[in-house]
């Protein structure tokens, strides 16, 4: 499995319209046969930066989600609602509670 942890710092003008896109996206993604886990986490410190928690069964399912228009629609409406670019960390699991 493939585990995502995107990092998004979101203007704060653009928290309710991020919100939304990005629920959205979660709800979709949760659907598709390859994805094992969606989580969307707002930092404690500093309720500006969010986090995507993301599991994925294998690199076809990533390929796949990217082609969704869900995903797409998700990634093209919050470009210009960032404050800095999106980073992400991309890790395998070894282990995973439920």
């Amino acid at each position: 499995m493939k585990v995502f942890v995107v990092t998004l710092n979101v203007k704060p003008e653009c928290t309710e319209e991020f919100l939304k896109l990005t629920l959205q996206n979660a709800e979709s993604s949760v659907k598709e046969a390859g994805n094992v886990r969606f989580d969307v986490l707002r930092d404690h410190e500093d309720v500006n930066v969010y986090r995507l928690l993301e599991v994925w069964r294998d690199d076809d399912a990533i390929a796949a989600h990217r082609e969704t228009l869900h995903y797409k629609a998700w990634a093209d409406g919050i470009k210009d609602m960032l404050s800095a670019p999106r980073s992400k960390t991309v890790s395998e699991d070894v282990y995973f509670s439920h």
